[in-house]
């Protein structure tokens, strides 16, 4: 691959070579422009665990999500969020993770139980009727960061990437989309949506960001404050007060 291809050309594949290949890539064929920019800071890092992830790679472990959809987050311009909901680290089945927290491939069924609780609060939230597919893209396109803090895993190992370097890209990619100004110094637009502990961690980071936290939407603990949340009627609340456009929540009924 030649030094102006990019990371969203790749193929959906995951052997050793595709991470391999990440690694040679600029950090603007990585992500998007001014997300390369906004973690210009941590390339070395970024440089590091994306060694980590090919060496296991490598060794023989199945990393998810396929290299291509490893960075997908920061596909979207950093300039165009105006929610932020974060995850803890990929699904760890095989063709489930999409790069996207929460998502998974439109073709997953069932979809994982998380995920179709929070289709649930929507529904209840907003009225609106619940998928059969977990591809929540169009979500992207609406301006909704959705990022886990770990970015890979091992097959069948959850939480298998944590402390291998994830943690300081994703505090940068915390850090920048809630450092972000304009020109006269006003915060732009940003809701966080926080579910869980190890979301809710991230606060500090947030620098006063009207947020909106709960328990995780897991079947462990969705019943102890997911559910009558409503995230996604407040979130565009804060969005409206802050002279943003609401999010369009509703996905299509196909991927």
């Amino acid at each position: 691959m030649g030094s102006d291809e990019t990371l969203f050309e790749l193929d959906a594949g995951n052997s050793s070579a595709d991470f391999e290949e990440l690694c040679g890539l600029p950090l603007p064929g990585l992500v998007a422009p001014d997300w390369a920019e906004a973690l210009a800071g941590v390339e070395p890092e970024l440089r590091a665990v994306l060694g980590f992830v090919a060496s296991e790679s490598a060794r023989g472990a199945e990393v998810l999500p396929a290299a291509a959809n490893l960075l997908r987050a920061f596909r979207q311009p950093l300039a165009e969020v105006k929610v932020l909901i974060l995850g803890q680290d990929p699904y760890p089945t095989p063709g489930h993770p999409i790069g996207l927290s929460f998502a998974v491939s439109g073709t997953t069924r069932p979809i994982p139980r998380s995920l179709a609780n929070i289709y649930r609060e929507m529904e209840s939230d907003l009225g609106l009727p619940p998928r059969t597919h977990g591809d929540l893209s169009a979500w992207s396109k609406e301006g909704v960061l959705l990022l886990n803090r770990v970015l890979s895993v091992s097959a069948g190992n959850a939480g298998s990437h944590r402390g291998k370097g994830w943690e300081a890209i994703t505090t940068a990619a915390v850090t920048a989309v809630a450092g972000r100004r304009t020109e006269d110094g006003k915060r732009r637009p940003l809701v966080a949506i926080l579910w869980g502990k190890d979301a809710a961690a991230v606060q500090p980071l947030l620098d006063g960001t009207p947020l909106i936290s709960s328990a995780h939407p897991s079947p462990l603990s969705a019943s102890r404050g997911f559910f009558g949340s409503r995230p996604f009627s407040r979130a565009n609340e804060l969005l409206i007060e802050q002279g943003a456009t609401p999010v369009n929540w509703e996905l299509p009924a196909r991927p």
